[in-house]
């Protein structure tokens, strides 16, 4: 067979079962040879859309996902996707058709390897019709088992050379040991816990999977539970649970978490949204788990750095403790869990809604659908100065159940992230949040929502502009701003116009019509265009103050 059908095989009998992508001539033959295999493959309208999709896909059900693109124009097209996920540590493969170096008057001809390398994102490529094998399981082992994005270069050339391909020919992918701390490490950090009078624990993407081993941990040390933004909901219905850590916190939980002398970050990379720019840290004593050496103290100063994996080291630890016969009540009072319970939750918070005959309050429009809708959810952001309401009004049922690809702070990645999760966790409510600017920036991709019959609901905080920009620069004047206001868009009308239900809300009472298409069955998408009212999001100003910093 030609190469370009035993590299499609090969990838398929790797363990990629789920593909997305915009095929062109380049990518034709590849991509039916991933479908042959039993590789379930969907078409996006936009090859960015492709690259979140299979990003989302891959975070919320753990699998290596591919990404199928054209030479050239179809690479460059999908390249903010695929730098939000190789920023993510997103296991992903994406298979690029490439023009030879030998072709180089060819309109599609660009040095990928390097416009890829520029991006920070991991490059391969398949060499020849001897090693494509070989090739497929180095990319594949490294995504998988290093947890990263590799972009795979699949030339023109090399396609075409016959090869002899049997599917015994591709051997099982070696799962690698996981990362031991060592003793002298672990006992360090049960002599902090033991000290420590308010410990905190946070559990960050790297802590999926470890809630039972975290949630022992900390109940034996005294600690509090937090998580990073992109692991929220790991310790739902956990008591002693603060939500997350950083930007999103309610006033109250950032006044426990700055109250902490000392905070255990498991898998969390405590970047300046996790730690307010440093503020949750001061006078505090930090210590970070990691199982990748490169990770520890990349973003913040930390007292004590573990290599290791988190449910290991947190089982480790929590038996010293139980040997040394230390309990501790730590930072687990009664007063502290009568904060928590009603002063945390971001619904405790009262505010005054802003609101008009013409606009509903977004924090009044979130709590509403947050009532309506089922609690088997998940919860897609895009980027603005929304991403607040949604992100923390929305409650989560368990863990793996948010997905937030704001890596590369890139607006417009949410709609596609959403349908990715949506096909990933078919069983559930898949709810995206997101602002006018970042839906008219993806809404072709509703085409492929409703082609695939997603049942999925987004909701659109209709301001007219780039909020986030607006409010960022309130001491410019109106004439300034105009370059970042647009005139009113009627979003449902152009829901309705791609087969979606769509519906448009000024004020609570409309947000009653959700319940129809929620209690009936539905087999396309709900489009939301809310009318919000504008204003500075909490989030925003943290986000600001980190810009400035920077």
């Amino acid at each position: 067979m030609k190469v370009a059908e035993a590299v499609g095989r090969t990838l398929a009998l790797l363990g990629v079962k789920n593909a997305y992508g915009v095929v062109g001539s380049g990518n034709f033959h590849v991509t039916n040879a991933l479908i042959a295999e039993g590789t379930t493959f969907v078409a996006s309208r936009h090859e960015s859309g492709a690259a979140m999709m299979a990003d989302a896909h891959s975070r919320m059900s753990g699998e290596v996902t591919a990404v199928t693109v054209h030479q050239g124009c179809g690479l460059t097209n999908a390249l903010t996707g695929i730098t939000e996920a190789a920023k993510s540590n997103t296991p992903m493969i994406v298979i690029a058709a490439d023009t030879p170096p030998f072709d180089v008057t060819s309109n599609f001809w660009i040095n990928q390897s390097m416009a890829v390398r520029a991006l920070g994102v991991a490059v391969d490529r398949i060499h020849s019709a001897r090693t494509a094998v070989e090739d497929c399981v180095r990319a594949v082992s490294a995504a998988r088992n290093e947890r990263r994005t590799v972009v795979i270069n699949l030339p023109l050339d090399v396609q075409q050379q016959d090869t002899t391909w049997r599917p015994e020919m591709v051997p099982s992918l070696v799962q690698p040991s996981k990362a031991v701390a060592s003793s002298g490490a672990t006992q360090q950090l049960a002599d902090l816990l033991e000290r420590a009078e308010r410990p905190l624990i946070v559990g960050g993407r790297g802590a999926q999977g470890a809630r039972v081993e975290l949630e022992h941990l900390a109940e034996i040390s005294g600690a509090l539970l937090a998580t990073s933004a992109v692991a929220r909901g790991l310790f739902t219905k956990n008591p002693w649970y603060l939500d997350v850590m950083g930007g999103f916190s309610s006033p109250a939980a950032a006044a426990l978490i700055e109250g902490a002398d000392l905070i255990v970050a498991f898998g969390a990379s405590l970047n300046h949204w996790t730690t307010r720019n440093g503020e949750l840290l001061s006078d505090t004593l930090v210590v970070q788990i990691d199982d990748v050496r490169e990770n520890l103290g990349r973003h913040c100063p930390v007292d004590l750095a573990i290599v290791g994996d988190t449910a290991l080291v947190a089982s480790v630890v929590t038996a010293e403790l139980t040997f040394r016969g230390a309990h501790n009540q730590g930072y687990r009072t009664a007063d502290v869990q009568q904060t928590i319970a009603t002063k945390v939750p971001w619904r405790t918070v009262p505010f005054e809604p802003i609101d008009s005959a013409a606009f509903i309050d977004p924090r009044a429009l979130t709590i509403a659908l947050d009532d309506m809708l089922p609690r088997e959810r998940q919860v897609v952001l895009d980027s603005g100065n929304f991403c607040g309401y949604p992100g923390m009004f929305l409650t989560l049922p368990s863990a793996n159940r948010f997905c937030m690809p704001l890596a590369f702070q890139s607006v417009g990645l949410g709609l596609s992230a959403a349908i990715g999760a949506a096909l990933a966790q078919p069983d559930l409510l898949t709810v995206a949040g997101m602002g006018d600017g970042g839906f008219m920036m993806s809404l072709v991709e509703l085409d492929t929502a409703v082609r695939l019959q997603v049942p999925m609901l987004i909701v659109v905080y209709n301001d007219n502009a780039y909020g986030a920009e607006v409010h960022h620069f309130d001491d410019a004047s109106q004439k300034q701003k105009q370059i970042v206001e647009f005139p009113p868009t009627d979003i449902a009308a152009i829901a309705r116009g791609f087969g979606c239900d769509a519906l448009t809300v000024r004020a609570e009472s409309d947000v009653i019509g959700v319940l129809d298409w929620v209690r009936g069955p539905s087999t396309r998408p709900l489009v939301i265009d809310a009318k919000i009212s504008s204003f500075p999001s909490w989030v925003l100003k943290h986000s600001f103050t980190a810009e400035a910093l920077a």
